[in-house]
């Protein structure tokens, strides 16, 4: 069983845990080190460490983390819809320029949820309702996760999975673009914030190199390597990829909680106990 997991959310973006229930199931499925990496929000964080809150439990070191789904320059830049997620470990919650950052990419997360809100009314397929109910929080971070699973209790679609598949992707009727950071922004914004950048499930990385070569040379320092859906295959490129380029090697589960438990995913994972360590090191270097 892994003892380390970088890639995990809330439901402070689009996960369905809160930030303690996240951090109490990896302890008890024996996770050490665990990033947490909620979309353009550290408000996971603030909430396991504000005054009067509970103390982590003994045995994990969590990291404080974010993922940025930052915008390409053209549809073919690499994984997802013209879309490179860029994964920051290590920032610092209380920068202010950071979470000014942070602060316009979720106004750009709301403008687009609520429009994709109105895409599904126009199609005959209202979630209003569902909506209503959310109650998100100024600095949660809405996306389209949270329309799927808005679309399933409505009756419109069977699973997460089927909303994304028939709705929600690319190509789709209830399809709409992302605006936002561009990656080499992203991967500043990190660095400016006392954070390490890496790529975050990225396939194509061995045979983009020229791509990893420019977001290197701008800052990025880690390329997701293990991460829950990747065979051995896809692995060992990977990890051939980060060494011959020096980018240490990250991994996760991306956990959002719609498909089990999380110590069911976790048993998915293949990633040694040496990356969190590594990570941890490279981070604490970065930050002397």
């Amino acid at each position: 069983m892994a003892t380390v997991d970088l890639h995990t959310h809330t439901l402070r973006s689009d996960g369905l845990l809160r930030p303690d229930e996240l951090v109490r199931d990896a302890r008890a499925a024996g996770v050490r080190t665990l990033a947490i990496t909620d979309h353009d929000t550290l408000a996971a964080i603030r909430d396991l460490t504000a005054p009067g809150s509970p103390p982590l439990p003994a045995g994990l070191e969590v990291i404080a983390g974010v993922e940025i789904n930052a915008v390409g320059p053209g549809a073919d830049v690499g994984a997802g819809e013209g879309e490179l997620h860029i994964l920051g470990y290590g920032v610092d919650p209380a920068d202010d320029r950071f979470e000014a950052t942070l602060v316009a990419q979720r106004e750009g997360r709301r403008r687009r949820f609520d429009a994709l809100v109105a895409r599904m009314r126009d199609l005959g397929l209202p979630i209003d309702r569902e909506v209503a109910a959310l109650e998100p929080d100024d600095d949660d971070a809405l996306g389209r996760p949270t329309i799927a699973r808005c679309l399933v209790t409505a009756g419109h679609a069977s699973s997460v999975e089927d909303a994304f598949d028939r709705l929600l992707s690319r190509g789709r009727p209830g399809y709409l673009p992302r605006v936002g950071l561009g990656p080499v922004e992203a991967i500043h914004a990190i660095r400016d914030a006392g954070g390490l950048a890496s790529l975050a499930h990225f396939a194509e990385a061995p045979e983009r190199l020229s791509l990893l070569l420019e977001l290197q040379g701008h800052g990025l320092v880690g390329l997701e390597v293990h991460y829950r859906s990747y065979d051995d295959a896809t692995i060992a490129k990977l990890a051939a990829t980060a060494a011959e380029l020096g980018l240490v090697a990250t991994g996760g589960t991306d956990y959002h909680g719609d498909d089990g438990p999380y110590a069911d995913r976790l048993a998915e994972l293949r990633i040694p106990d040496a990356v969190g360590a590594d990570l941890l090191d490279r981070i604490d270097d970065h930050q002397r």
